[in-house]
């Protein structure tokens, strides 16, 4: 559908130059002289590449209609991973480098975001944490002190993360899912 380029707003998704682009950031100016113009940030879905574009206010550009739905995690191969819409029970399989290294913390069962555009899955969201088992965590080194060491630890999932000193092998802890880093010790 057609809008004026002063509607965007960040999380929209337009097609430009023939492809589909995710609006990051987007700023009315009115400079002293001259036309109001929308300086928008946009990242292209297919590969990522940014892009800073301005328009005039009242150009028309083209939003695209994109359906988000929550999934459930089935499994996933080297190259795919494979969802199912849990109102339909229908199965999706979605590109492995769609989710990128966050794939790692996929779980049996995990609900997921997944947004469509025309059926074909553009982006993935994934909870902000997950709980994971520590599977090796070095030795506290003695004389370090708890507030400010931590310690290297391997995770179920192969991933390397930085703990606090007093956590050992076989804690459930929680982990960020941005940025892979130690949140909490898990309850219960």
């Amino acid at each position: 559908m057609k809008i004026n380029a002063n509607e965007l707003r960040a999380g929209n998704v337009m097609e430009f130059r023939g492809k589909l682009w995710a609006v990051l950031k987007a700023s009315h100016i009115t400079p002293g002289k001259g036309g109001a113009f929308m300086q928008v940030e946009l990242r292209q879905l297919e590969n990522g590449t940014k892009l800073n574009e301005r328009f005039r206010s009242s150009e028309a550009v083209e939003r695209v209609r994109i359906d988000e739905d929550d999934y459930s995690f089935l499994f996933g191969d080297d190259e795919t991973l494979t969802f199912m819409d849990e109102a339909t029970y229908e199965q999706i399989q979605v590109p492995r480098e769609l989710l990128g290294e966050k794939a790692a913390f996929l779980q049996d069962g995990m609900k997921v975001t997944l947004s469509l555009y025309e059926g074909t899955p553009i982006s993935a969201v994934i909870p902000n944490s997950v709980i994971l088992t520590v599977v090796e965590a070095d030795p506290v080194v003695k004389g370090q002190t708890a507030s400010s060491s931590y310690k290297p630890g391997k995770l179920e999932n192969g991933l390397r993360v930085m703990l606090p000193p007093f956590i050992e092998a076989g804690t459930k802890i929680v982990v960020n899912t941005e940025d892979c880093s130690y949140m909490e010790r898990a309850k219960g």
